[in-house]
């Protein structure tokens, strides 16, 4: 009996320690040996702890790249997903500071290698992978280059001419031609004396400056010139299935813009995907469904007032429209692979929605013409300066985003299903 109530002493002792240093116990499948992950509140604290479950969500949190520096993931609507050479993993492409400046890498999703793509000097901007060639595709200073994620080898494409400044954003779905843009030098010097966006953007709008829509072929470097016009084109993407279509926006204050378009890079037909309906109407942040039959995007009606994730299907030239509250509106939204539900990063008070509790991570779930919001990601340290840009892992177990809790940038992944620890 004394043995007995000794060994009960010791497992309520235990119990009570682990709930006192919130310290949650499961055992590990593999050697049936315990491991413990921390609850704690999303933070610098809890980012130096590598993994740990969200305090206020109970979803499990990773900081997925462990070196040194500053690393980022790509912008929401880029894909950075391309399966293993031996196709049992994923790799995820991502940006990485060095001694000799940003770089690209790959990190395999299973076992966490890193390895480093590119070691060309110079900033580098494009975020464009070749799932096909297993290639990314980016941009220095006034050349384009491709590099291949597995043997490195590194091949030049293109420079754009002197007089005109280019850059390309997008690769189309048989990886033949990268898109992008040609603006001026009248242009540059504007975002060059005004760096911040606040200080940009209408100066930009308002200048009213030519820009034209371009592919450039990835093999013999050719540069067509499909569409110019005296607006700020800009957030180009192909189509993720139809290698003729080229969607872009009109860029600059959304309330003044019919922004999203698409062009036949071939008839050179354009189609405008949401017309405004009313004064102060905004749609944007758009993105393709992977299928590619569906263009989703930010939808209010009017600016800050009512909000909705919003699709035109290309097919049947229907709009679907799903209702969302103003704290569950996000700077971005994306899909999941199987189409079904949808992820969200939020908002600080200072955005389009002033939403006083929208610091947060979300999964969306359609339910008739509302999103169904559940928290993942208590986001209320970080700052929106950086946008977290979320992306579904290629598996759909997974959200990937980028934050600034240590200070500086960094990956992180949070699983959708609540912890059960």
């Amino acid at each position: 009996m004394k043995s007995i109530k000794t060994v009960l002493a010791i497992v309520i002792l235990f119990c009570y320690s682990c709930k006192e240093k919130k310290i949650v116990t499961s055992f590990n499948n593999n050697n049936n040996t315990q491991t413990k992950t921390p609850v704690l509140e999303t933070s610098k604290e809890s980012s130096l702890a590598k993994v740990w479950i969200d305090a206020t969500t109970g979803h499990k949190v990773e900081k997925l790249i462990d070196r040194e520096g500053a690393n980022s993931s790509f912008y929401f609507n880029n894909n950075p997903f391309l399966p293993t050479k031996d196709k049992k993993s994923w790799l995820m492409i991502f940006y990485g500071s060095t001694a000799q400046g940003q770089q690209l890498f790959s990190i395999d999703l299973k076992t966490k290698k890193i390895d480093q793509i590119t070691n060309r000097g110079g900033n580098k901007s494009g975020e464009i992978v070749g799932v096909k060639t297993r290639k990314v595709y980016y941009r220095i200073k006034d050349s384009i280059f491709s590099t291949h994620i597995d043997t490195h080898e590194t091949n030049f494409i293109f420079k754009f001419p002197d007089d005109e400044v280019g850059s390309v954003a997008t690769l189309n779905a048989d990886e033949t031609l990268l898109g992008g843009v040609l603006s001026s030098k009248e242009e540059q010097e504007i975002f060059k004396n005004n760096p911040s966006k606040s200080s940009y953007f209408d100066k930009i709008y308002d200048a009213k400056l030519n820009r034209v829509l371009i592919t450039v072929d990835v093999v013999n470097g050719k540069l067509t010139r499909l569409f110019d016009e005296n607006a700020w084109l800009n957030h180009e993407l192909f189509s993720p299935t139809d290698s003729k279509l080229f969607m872009y926006c009109h860029e600059g204050p959304w309330h003044k813009v019919d922004r999203i378009w698409n062009i036949d890079i071939d008839t050179k037909e354009r189609t405008l995907i949401h017309k405004r309906t009313v004064e102060r109407e905004i749609a944007g942040h758009e993105f393709f469904s992977p299928d590619g039959k569906t263009i989703w995007f930010d939808l209010q009606i009017p600016r800050g007032e009512t909000f909705y994730l919003a699709g035109k299907n290309l097919d049947t030239n229907k709009e679907k429209r799903y209702a969302l509250k103003r704290d569950e509106w996000s700077i971005h939204y994306n899909i999941a692979p199987d189409m079904k539900s949808f992820a969200g990063d939020g908002g600080d008070s200072g955005q389009v929605a002033h939403a006083k509790d929208g610091m947060w991570l979300y999964h969306f779930v359609p339910k008739g013409d509302s999103l169904i919001a559940e928290k993942l990601v208590n986001m209320k340290n970080h700052n929106y300066k950086l946008e977290p840009n979320v992306h579904f892992s290629p598996d759909g177990k997974l959200i990937i985003f980028r934050a600034n809790f240590e200070g500086i940038t960094q990956v992180y992944a949070v699983e959708i299903k609540k912890s059960n620890q």
